[in-house]
């Protein structure tokens, strides 16, 4: 018998230096991949801790569950306020 393997291509994260930002980033665009509404998915997972609202393509899943939610909120808020101050 002969087993196939099939080889995954794998997308480098790009480095900012911001690992939550980083993985954000990769998932967003994983999910946007797959054709899934991102922020949507994002929401999803945020409230309810569930990760099966990330994708395992490229793997994503595992990556957005290296973060804590409380973690991925700061990213957003820093984010948010960081667009928005002195606007």
């Amino acid at each position: 018998m002969s087993e196939r393997f099939n080889t995954t291509k794998m997308t480098p994260i790009h480095e900012s230096g911001n690992e939550a930002q980083d993985i954000l980033m990769y998932v967003y665009s994983a999910l946007q991949s797959k054709g899934y509404d991102p922020i949507n998915q994002l929401v999803g997972y945020i409230i309810s801790g569930d990760p099966t609202y990330i994708t395992s393509f490229n793997q994503a899943r595992s990556l957005i569950c290296r973060l804590e939610r409380d973690e991925i909120l700061e990213e957003l808020v820093r984010y948010y306020i960081a667009g928005h101050v002195g606007a």
